[in-house]
């Protein structure tokens, strides 16, 4: 019988955890994907310690649905937790010897947590969502963030093989400099570029809603992508069960919640500090909206999560390939970083019905593994020498001669987190600094979109009413005029 070839590639991207945070005591076992002999995932004993001060602190079954404290994961954080030592880095020299040593230390001295938190593992009951679909197809186990870093440049290799150079969170200044640009632009483009002209209708973006940072997805910092292209993720499942749904390749962002806040709480990020049952739940509507669709046995949905969070993994991560790229500008790599080591391990699922049940993959795989998926499956170019070289996912999809019919149709529903209702963010927060978190890349995305809205004789008085935000207020009175402009 002929095989069924992939027409639709779906990506959901969620926000910052480790593999062993989500997976490490999950217990999968399975087949090997590529030997086909009886295999387990590389997760947790709990004998893993970390430790500090003279304290070691052990891995134990069951974590906090939202943590009290964000996690450090910025260059400086992920270069204490893989190394033991903090700054001066290097950038002459390769990336110091890697031991998994600092986590416990860095959440100690950064957000003031409490150390045993960072070693604290969700269990199988706990995430029932993920455990279900990483059990019912494909869990990789070597998927690594592509930079030992945090959410913005780790994004951006999923979309291009690269961060262009960015090592770092940048600030709202930064970004009114990149800004010149009209986006950030690639030396090599992207992959939305490529699917412009291989297709008329090559891909769509859905984003989250719920909150005025929601309208502007963090994809819509790309130049030639614009955040009124974004659909609210409450059209998805209408739209995936259109027979015509045209489009090639889908990418999902999830609300992030409360952002100008700074808590995150009430999106379905599964940010740290959110309640994880709200990405437990986009997870099941993504899979079932597909799986139940007509679509469905000429599909692949991937789901990844953008980094670690700066929660504990066991596992070393190894060198990597360079993108080889020229850098978007001469300020944005921080410190000196060659991109030539990955980030901490993060979880992956890979979901097909041309995947047998209980696959377990071990190869090494980063988010340059997405456009490299996309080069085999649609006939797109290699951007960077990173995503020319990572594994492809596409053998995946050969491991059967005809697709599934016993797939489910439904996921198990999330576990009750027994958390309480989002409260309401003090005044006092509000007046913070606007350079705190992820929110400068929300208002990239905002500015963009109101500098794409208006007449090029209205640009540089844009441009001055973006510099004079200072605080959190500010952000949220320039995000909302956006908004209803564009509405």
């Amino acid at each position: 019988m002929n095989m069924p070839i992939i027409d639709h590639v779906f990506v959901l991207m969620l926000e910052n955890h480790s593999f062993d945070h989500l997976l490490g005591f999950s217990g999968i076992t399975g087949t090997d994907a590529v030997t086909g002999r009886p295999t387990a995932v590389n997760g947790l004993t709990g004998s893993e310690t970390n430790s500090w001060n003279g304290t070691a602190y052990q891995a134990k079954r069951g974590a906090a649905y939202a943590m009290p404290a964000d996690p450090g994961h910025e260059f400086p954080d992920v270069l204490l937790q893989l190394t033991g030592k903090g700054l001066p880095f290097d950038g002459t020299k390769p990336y110091p010897p890697i031991h998994n040593s600092g986590f416990v230390n860095d959440y100690i001295n950064g957000p003031k947590g409490q150390g045993q938190a960072i070693m604290n593992f969700f269990t199988p009951e706990q995430l029932p969502v993920l455990h279900a679909l990483a059990s019912e197809f494909t869990v990789c186990d070597n998927w690594f963030s592509s930079l030992p870093g945090p959410t913005c440049p780790n994004r951006f290799f999923v979309h291009a093989g690269t961060s262009g150079g960015l090592d770092h969170s940048p600030t709202s200044r930064q970004i009114l400099e990149w800004e010149t640009l009209q986006g950030i632009k690639f030396e090599h483009g992207t992959v939305f570029d490529q699917l412009k002209i291989r297709y008329n209708d090559g891909f769509q973006i859905y984003r989250g809603q719920g909150f005025p940072t929601d309208v502007f997805p963090n994809v819509a910092q790309l130049r030639g992508i614009t955040s009124v292209q974004a659909k609210p993720f409450g059209d998805f499942k209408a739209d995936v069960n259109d027979p015509s749904y045209p489009y090639a390749y889908t990418f999902i962002e999830p609300s992030y919640g409360n952002v100008l806040g700074n808590t995150y709480k009430g999106g379905t990020s599964m940010h740290p500090m959110d309640d994880a049952t709200g990405g437990e739940r986009l997870i099941k509507e993504t899979y079932e909206a597909i799986r139940q669709s007509p679509h469905w046995p000429k599909s692949l949905l991937i789901v990844i999560w953008d980094e670690h969070g700066g929660f504990y993994d066991h596992v070393p991560p190894p060198p990597a390939i360079a993108p080889g790229d020229q850098p978007v500008s001469g300020t944005i790599n921080q410190y000196g970083f060659d991109f030539r080591q990955y980030g901490v391990r993060v979880p992956a699922v890979i979901v097909s019905p041309m995947i047998p049940k209980n696959v377990i993959d071990h190869r090494l795989y980063d988010h340059s593994s997405v456009p490299r998926t996309l080069q085999d499956v649609f006939g797109i170019e290699p951007m960077t020498q990173r995503d020319k070289h990572a594994n492809s996912l596409f053998p995946l999809t050969l491991l059967l001669q005809e697709a599934r019919t016993d797939a489910p149709l439904t996921l198990p529903e999330p576990a009750d987190s027994n958390l309480p209702v989002v409260a309401e963010v003090p005044a006092a927060v509000m007046d913070q600094t606007v350079d705190q978190g992820s929110l400068p890349l929300f208002l990239h995305a905002a500015l963009k979109t109101d500098m794409e809205t208006s007449l090029k004789a209205k640009r540089p008085q844009i441009q001055q009413e973006f510099n004079a935000i200072q605080t959190r207020q500010d952000a949220q009175d320039y995000i909302e005029k956006v908004q209803n402009k564009i509405s």
